[in-house]
């Protein structure tokens, strides 16, 4: 094999994170099973303040304290983003139950928390769950033009399950939510799952739309008021779990083509396919959708990009943007949503991703996919920069920078190889690392070398097709304290997944296999929020 340089794939992820873990995570929260959606508990802790150390990312959005998890659909209020997620203060109490808290923003970088918005156990249907919120600039709803009216299952506390979706409305600018009465607007009509609802207003028609998660199927529903609701049709698609927070909207490419999405969380993993946002594009005609294919795509393919939403993308005016959207996923995964050393260190359990913009782009199939890239106003909180150039790589190459929070951009070519990336977050001695690059005829992020909370070994590297044959490689990767997001080729794919490296674990390496490579233009950004 032309230019060998001593080093395999084998050897590459042949160091082994095994017996940190216990060290450095909660030993309770390693075998927590899955909670349910609506909240999540941890044994009662004390914020560990001894050693100093925190894992609280620095330029990722997280919670103040206690715990979060599913985003909700931010809105556009009076200038800037009105930012809604579900979140539980008795969490360290071990009581589940969450609420819908509030940060706003006016660059998707940097938020203020406001405290919690829509409170729970106002009625005797007890917590919130996943829903969306609207600006009812027509007074549709009667609680005055402006108005924001959120739409949100809840479970009446009887022990069924039962899921329905109740009315709350605001009226001083989504700061502080009022509940429209104990009634259901949206009643279960006898099945099991009936949840998430994401409304969208239908200005061509003159009503409002609803996507509701039924299990295999997103029902869609009609409404004049918000208030009333009447079921018209439903998208059905068996084989990746349950799914979840739906999601439906309309887009512009590039080159004019207007396409509807319908986006789902989906459970994919025992079908060997992701657990984050899959998507259709196709058409909708105001009551059904029809996809184009019948396999979804996915927005991402790591293991920790769940219950995602995408949202307007506004300029300072508030003008939408027809072009494109932005979106941002919970940085977590149920299986072992309770497993993080933030818990101990900082006091909190929930990170969200970096906001990203969407964009429709045409293939060389003449299909649509969804590409991403991360929201521009990083930009504007870069705190240092280091420029690498290009250099040169055949074999293992550790660079002189260190660090722990940080963005790396390079374009790699070469002639011929195996494979070829990047070691992040590597330790002094090269045995923890992340893993990062292309191998023969995929694009992969491979977690198994520093500690992680994926207990069964099952979920460490993730995949996406790659052209061997192209001989350049575009990488985007934003790396913090508790996450690594991948972005392959002006964002194509995208791979996101959860990592606890150890806070000494700063070098950075690039690599090559079977041959050798010139990482062109090779950028690191750090931030400051």
């Amino acid at each position: 094999m032309p230019g060998t340089s001593g080093i395999s794939r084998r050897s590459l992820f042949a160091g082994s994170a095994a017996g940190t873990a216990a060290a450095l995570l909660p030993t309770a929260a390693a075998t927590a099973a899955p909670k349910p959606k609506h909240g999540a508990t941890a044994k009662s802790r004390t914020k560990s303040t001894a050693s100093g150390a925190s894992y609280r990312p620095a330029y990722h959005f997280t919670v103040p304290d206690q715990w979060k998890n599913d985003p909700q659909r931010p809105v556009w209020i009076d200038g800037e983003y009105h930012y809604y997620y579900l979140y539980n203060a008795d969490y360290f109490s071990g009581v589940v139950g969450t609420a819908w808290r509030l940060a706003t923003t006016k660059d998707l970088v940097s938020f203020t928390d406001r405290g919690v918005a829509v409170p729970k156990d106002t009625t005797p249907n007890g917590d919130l769950w996943s829903g969306s919120a609207v600006v009812d600039t027509g007074n549709t709803a009667g609680f005055g033009a402006g108005a924001v009216v959120v739409i949100v299952t809840m479970s009446p506390g009887d022990g069924t399950d039962h899921q329905e979706q109740f009315l709350y409305y605001s009226t001083d600018g989504g700061l502080t939510f009022t509940n429209y009465g104990a009634d259901p607007v949206l009643a279960n009509p006898g099945v099991a799952d009936f949840r998430d609802p994401k409304v969208i207003r239908d200005e061509e028609r003159g009503r409002w739309v609803m996507a509701l998660a039924e299990n295999d199927k997103i029902g869609f529903y009609h409404s004049d008021d918000l208030k009333s609701w009447t079921y018209v049709s439903g998208f059905v698609h068996a084989g990746i779990g349950v799914l979840e927070c739906p999601d439906l909207f309309r887009i512009t490419a590039g080159d004019g083509t207007v396409k509807w999405v319908l986006g789902v969380s989906a459970n994919g993993k025992s079908s060997g396919l992701p657990n984050t946002y899959a998507y259709w594009t196709g058409s909708f005609d105001g009551s059904a959708f029809t996809a184009e294919a019948s396999d979804p795509q996915w927005l991402d393919h790591g293991w920790d990009w769940y219950a995602a939403v995408t949202f307007e993308k506004r300029d300072a005016s508030g003008a939408v943007d027809a072009a494109a959207r932005y979106a941002i996923g919970w940085v977590n995964n149920w299986d072992y949503a309770n497993t993080t050393p933030t818990i101990d260190c900082d006091g909190f359990n929930g990170t969200d991703s970096i906001v990203r913009e969407i964009t429709l782009k045409k293939a060389s199939d003449n299909t649509y996919y969804l590409a991403s890239q991360p929201v521009a106003g990083l930009d504007s909180h870069v705190s240092r920069t280091v420029n690498l150039g290009d250099v040169t790589v055949d074999g293992m190459k550790v660079l002189d920078y260190t660090g722990i929070s940080y963005e790396v951009t390079t374009e790699i070519t070469w002639s011929q190889l195996t494979g070829v990336g990047l070691q992040l977050r590597r330790s002094p001695d090269g045995g923890r690392h992340i893993d990062a690059g292309i191998y023969t005829d995929y694009a992969f992020l491979n977690r198994r070398n520093t500690v992680n909370a994926d207990t069964s070994g099952k979920w460490q590297e993730s995949h996406t097709p790659f052209d061997p044959s192209a001989g350049t490689v575009k990488l985007r990767i934003l790396v913090d304290r508790t996450s690594v997001e991948m972005f392959v080729d002006d964002g194509r794919y995208v791979h996101t997944s959860q990592v606890f490296p150890y806070l000494l674990d700063t070098r950075l390496a690039l690599f090559t296999i079977g041959g050798s490579a010139v990482f062109r233009n090779t950028v690191i950004r750090e931030f400051s929020v």
